[in-house]
């Protein structure tokens, strides 16, 4: 017995001495809270007019809780979805559910910046969001002249949270969470009667992990929802390709080109354009330089000059550097290294913005100056479009990102898989089933939190169709959106997807 375990009972006793003598003779002690047996949902809405993609049109959002329920209809968790929906209602038009990624983040991002009706004006260059107010603009690039429009933010994030003595954790995981939020589009196209609409799925970052595992929920059985369409932002879908830890020479050639567009970038490396460098970076990523690491400590001294040469003119980083570095360098060594000669780092979701750290001497980065550029903008804009415009109350906080834990990798309950974790071959199979299913597959030349070539390989792979995947390259990092030029090239991209079912 510990000593925490033996004081427990004496404190407890210490406390029921105390408190009897304040009993009434017919007072009986608390007892606990029981769940409850019935949740009343919350929602509101509110109807506007817009214009989008040239089109004006009528439409109402509605911010409403969508309660999980277990098979003998005790409410579990209360899934939070904002919908737009045009006016008059038309079940032949198609409808597209949204979700970012994270795990643990809230659909704001690609609902305030990208697709929903109204957006958050945040500087497009690359620069700081500064402090409030953060107008609030209407959102000419938003979907809805094509599409009707569902935002989902799992358990833990945005509203969402879990019901009575429900415990959270049983949806933070791959396959707990996909089901939840496969659940949650079956209740809503029968709530809505919109089950035989067409339909389109799309998540950004860990959405797209997302996206793959809640395919597999929704059309890996016999009781299916079929897709027409998976929209892919920022993708990261088999791990191993990407995991940045010794040993995994994978992440050496996926992050390559990347780094090779970012040094054009902040004009450390020399080329005409960055697709034309990128490509320039795939072909020796995957040729020399992946030969040389997998050949480890055989390679010849030839060898290592050639690639030291070649990494340097790629990375823009001295070729002293690469050989301290054993001619492999790590994203966070590279954001704090490629810029340090100007007292500055670059960006891991997006390498375009630049920061200032505490001292220069540092390995990596304080922080990522891509992300602190853009967070307060979205949050106060959020929760001043849901709480005041459209009039959702609730004295729940906003969760934007961050409010899940122990997030169980996990594939169907089988073996931990982290260490090679991939969702790709769900896709795979949907594809080759599903005749009809397409992929879109959006991705920002300066995104290290997903890089392209990452993306571009676990789709290569075996068993997924080629002839219905498709991919569209954007000049910003991994909210592409940020900057003006690629939100309205995205709209454009995805509206043309969407038409061409």
């Amino acid at each position: 017995m510990t000593f925490r375990s033996f004081c427990a009972p004496l404190a407890a006793l210490s406390l029921a001495a105390l408190a009897a003598p304040s009993l009434a003779a017919n007072d009986a002690p608390p007892k606990e809270k029981a769940a409850p047996t019935e949740y009343t949902a919350n929602s509101a809405s509110k109807t506007f007019t817009g214009t989008f993609g040239g089109k004006s049109l009528r439409y109402t959002a509605s911010v409403q809780e969508q309660v999980l329920k277990d098979d003998k209809g005790m409410p579990l968790a209360a899934i939070v979805t904002t919908s737009y929906i045009a006016e008059p209602r038309d079940p032949a038009r198609p409808v597209t559910f949204l979700f970012n990624g994270g795990p643990g983040s809230a659909s704001l991002w690609l609902q305030m910046g990208a697709f929903g009706p109204k957006r958050v004006a945040i500087p497009s260059d690359a620069r700081d969001d500064g402090a409030p107010p953060y107008p609030i603009l209407d959102n000419p690039d938003a979907l809805l002249d094509v599409t009707d429009l569902v935002f989902i933010d799992p358990v833990g994030t945005g509203f969402s949270h879990a019901i009575g003595d429900k415990d959270p954790k049983d949806y933070w995981g791959v396959t707990q969470d996909a089901k939840s939020v496969a659940q949650v589009i079956r209740q809503w196209l029968s709530e809505n009667q919109r089950w035989n609409s067409p339909k389109f799925l799309g998540g950004e970052s860990y959405g797209t992990t997302r996206s793959a595992a809640v395919v597999n929920q929704l059309e890996g059985g016999y009781n299916d929802v079929a897709l027409n369409g998976v929209i892919l932002i920022s993708t990261v879908l088999d791990f191993g390709a990407g995991a940045d830890t010794e040993g995994n020479e994978l992440s050496y050639i996926t992050n390559l080109p990347s780094m090779a567009v970012t040094a054009r970038y902040h004009g450390k490396a020399q080329a005409t354009s960055a697709a034309s460098f990128a490509e320039e970076a795939r072909t020796f990523a995957i040729g020399p330089y992946a030969a040389f690491l997998l050949k480890g400590q055989r390679a010849s001294q030839a060898e290592r000059e050639a690639v030291r040469a070649e990494l340097s003119r790629f990375t823009g980083l001295s070729e002293r550097y690469l050989e301290q570095a054993d001619l492999r360098v790590t994203p966070a060594r590279f954001y704090k290294e490629l810029l340090r000669d100007r007292g500055l780092t670059v960006g891991r979701l997006d390498s375009r913005y630049t920061g200032r750290d505490y001292d220069n001497a540092g390995e990596t980065p304080d922080n990522d100056p891509s992300f602190y550029g853009i967070d307060g903008g979205y949050t106060a804009t959020a929760n001043a479009f849901f709480r005041d415009t459209i009039g959702f109350k609730t004295e729940r906080d906003y969760v934007t990102i961050g409010g899940v834990s122990d997030w169980d990798w996990r594939l169907n309950g089988e073996r931990d898989l982290d260490a090679y974790l991939t969702v790709a071959p769900y896709l795979g199979r949907a594809l080759r089933e599903n005749s009809g299913m397409r992929l879109f597959v959006a991705q920002g030349w300066y995104d290290f939190a997903t890089p392209f070539f990452a993306a571009e390989y676990s789709l290569s792979r075996t068993g997924i169709p080629q002839d219905r995947v498709h991919f569209e390259y954007y000049d910003a990092g991994h909210m592409m959106y940020v900057r003006d030029e690629d939100r309205h090239k995205l709209s454009e991209d995805i509206r043309t997807f969407i038409r061409s079912r």
